[in-house]
């Protein structure tokens, strides 16, 4: 399929830059099957599953990946923390990125935190520092807003919104954002409704939110992203009537793991999920509107078809949801090309 097939407009104003008060307070879109939509309230969820389904989440945590700094040359720098490769040696994306040659010293928070460009392409980094890792990164770094949201002036009110009530392992730098809608009174709905939840890890890293360049989607390569499904949630996946995944990144987790025969512990996925793909085991989605010529929104509309979610997109446009992270969430259920079957 032509990349060109995934794109769509989207008035810039639609773009939600903050999060609403409430969490639960967001609109859902519900796609059918047969592509009929229904507008309605996100806490309306427990009222539109049924007893016996799963419901799975993603319990990455988002740590604040984003630090900013000086180089020794002269000048800003500002890395994203993408993965820790060895001993103090990060992957990381930099600004300005034509500037940071092997070699390059750089600073943060007064000379608390020190680093040197390791390689160029791709952009590696060794840091120096006395103190625990994650308390100096905590103190420093800065919540890794997506580039399409303005920064917020509060750290404090950044950390906390861009992360899910139920975030438990740390590792992300990027929110699973169709998780931001949930709140413990939702959690009490569900239960009250038979409706069962469990949980995996997947940290969310560049793999997710990479751009495609090429204008055959079957070129595109994915990055890898590590995962865990719990022998628990594989349990009750088997006990369950459907599974709904919260998330795209949730989806790939767990047909990843299908395609281990959920094998416990720690893995690493580059699933490329696109349309005409064979899900084993989810039947249901809960996600958010997505950017235009995304993987994220291949995954989507895999799972819903094509046209009905392209239709579905329209209808949101045209309905003036509020789009992207803290934007509204769409509801895929049953879905038109999900798991008849778990096979697990």
């Amino acid at each position: 399929m032509k990349l060109a097939e995934f794109d769509y407009e989207l008035p810039a104003e639609l773009i939600a830059q903050k999060p609403l008060s409430a969490r639960d307070a967001s609109r859902l879109l519900h796609l059918e099957p047969d592509g009929s939509m229904h507008h309605l309230g996100f806490d309306a969820l427990s009222k539109l599953l049924q007893p016996d389904d799963l419901l799975i989440l993603n319990d990455t945590k988002v740590f604040p990946a984003r630090l900013v700094g000086a180089r020794s040359t002269g000048g800003s720098v500002e890395l994203l923390l993408l993965e820790k490769l060895e001993d103090d040696t990060w992957s990381v994306l930099g600004k300005p990125a034509r500037k940071l040659r092997p070699g390059t010293e750089l600073t943060f928070g007064d000379g608390r935190l020190g680093a040197e460009v390791v390689t160029r392409a791709p952009l590696s980094v060794r840091f120096h520092h006395e103190g625990e890792w994650d308390d100096i990164v905590d103190s420093l770094g800065r919540t890794p807003l997506p580039p399409y949201i303005e920064p917020m002036s509060d750290e404090a009110e950044a950390r906390l919104r861009y992360q899910t009530v139920y975030a438990r392992d740390r590792g992300s730098v990027a929110a699973p954002t169709a998780g931001l809608h949930f709140t413990e009174a939702m959690f009490t709905a569900l239960e009250s409704r038979r409706i069962r939840v469990a949980k995996i890890t997947l940290h969310v890293g560049h793999a997710t939110f990479a751009p495609v360049r090429s204008d055959e989607i079957s070129e595109h390569r994915m990055g890898i992203e590590r995962f865990e499904v719990p022998p628990a949630t594989v349990e009750a996946m088997r006990q369950s009537r459907s599974v709904i995944a919260v998330g795209t990144t949730t989806v790939r987790a767990l047909e990843s793991a299908a395609r281990l025969d959920f094998a416990p512990g720690w893995h690493e996925s580059d699933l490329f999920i696109t349309p005409g793909f064979e899900f084993r085991v989810v039947g249901g989605l809960v996600t958010n509107f997505h950017l235009p010529k995304s993987t994220l929104l291949m995954l989507v509309s895999a799972l819903g078809g094509v046209d009905q979610v392209r239709a579905a997109y329209l209808e949101a446009v045209e309905q003036e949801y509020r789009f992207y992270s803290f934007g509204d969430a769409m509801l895929i259920y049953p879905a038109r090309h999900g798991a008849s079957r778990r096979r697990c």
